[in-house]
């Protein structure tokens, strides 16, 4: 009904079920000897999961997270939006009759600046990987075709050009790791020089892409043709695994680290989100505006994006100093 992203949805079932199992062993409210074991979800009756929906015991669980459990309030938060969401659901079905998260005191998050990684170790990484983007790359396997699983050596090369390409897109375009994988063959358009791409609600919008960018994934189209042998159609992943599957989050995570773990001068976390934080802190920093850069990300409100302005400190103090009256007096 809302639109939510399938992760979105993935997150908040895994919260509900958290939250019946959290009462189960409690005891409290949701009848203690349900059924349900282990990783199965408890087996607990309507009335008794409504019996258990009360500011006590939301509170209780919410303790529960923060102490036993040692959750960030910021995951606190995220579990108690999505207990709020389902209780709004009860009350439209008149199931409930008030909405009792809504008197819970939430816990204080920590105001968390944005990680990014400099732009010269960023270009860096590029400069010295920049063999795999290219078309001469290819003809390192080219006789040897057919399954990557069973061939060592074809495997490798295309890991390295798909890890590198998966770092290009995501710094180049800003998307977020699960709009990469979602991504098809007819999402990229080099005649128009353009992504399509799905973001959170199902909302779509439309990227630009360098000349290079473009190049990079021209010539991994060709490596997936030519060592795979598989048809590639128009609603294909538009990256796959060596094995011929869709990109899945802990592959993207791992190819991240790899790559930008070796790469000199990148510290710090290794997340394909930071790769997203350092495009709109640079795009920032050399006078981008905030709402070109809340419509390049995808955000909902510019609220989300103003948290980028923290490291615009330095640009702020140039101009400063070469336009404010006392300054130039000064100097």
């Amino acid at each position: 009904m809302r639109r939510y992203s399938s992760r979105t949805a993935e997150i908040y079932e895994e919260v509900l079920k958290g939250f019946v199992r959290y009462c189960v062993d409690a005891g409290a409210g949701a009848d203690a000897d349900a059924a349900g074991s282990g990783d199965d979800l408890p087996e607990v009756p309507d009335e008794a999961l409504l019996k258990a929906l009360t500011p006590t015991q939301i509170r209780n669980y919410e303790v529960h997270l923060l102490d036993a459990c040692r959750v960030k309030p910021r995951t606190v938060n995220q579990h108690l939006s999505a207990l709020s969401s389902f209780c709004h659901y009860l009350i439209s079905r008149k199931l409930l009759a008030s909405n009792p998260v809504s008197v819970v005191k939430r816990p204080k998050q920590e105001q968390r600046l944005p990680e990014f990684y400099r732009d010269d170790a960023l270009e860096k990484y590029f400069q010295e990987t920049a063999w795999w983007a290219g078309r001469e790359s290819l003809q390192l396997h080219a006789g040897q075709k057919g399954d990557l699983v069973r061939n060592k050596g074809a495997k490798e090369a295309y890991m390295r050009r798909l890890s590198r390409l998966i770092i290009s897109i995501l710094y180049s375009t800003g998307i977020r790791r699960a709009e990469l994988i979602s991504l098809t063959r007819a999402s990229f358009d080099p005649s128009r020089k353009v992504l399509q791409v799905r973001g959170k609600g199902d909302k779509m919008r439309t990227i630009p892409l360098v000349f290079s960018l473009i190049e990079e994934i021209l010539v991994y189209l060709e490596a997936v043709e030519m060592l795979m042998e598989r048809p590639y159609g128009s609603g294909d992943p538009l990256l796959l695994t060596p094995a011929g599957g869709k990109l899945y989050p802990s592959f993207v995570d791992r190819a991240v680290k790899a790559e930008l773990g070796a790469a000199e001068g990148i510290s710090g976390r290794l997340s394909p989100h930071v790769l997203r934080h350092s495009l709109a802190t640079e795009v920032l920093s050399e006078g981008g505006d905030l709402y070109s850069i809340k419509e390049l990300l995808g955000h909902a409100s510019l609220a989300a994006t103003q948290i980028y302005t923290h490291n615009s400190i330095a640009q702020l103090s140039k101009v400063y100093q070469s336009a404010h009256p006392r300054a130039k007096k000064r100097r």
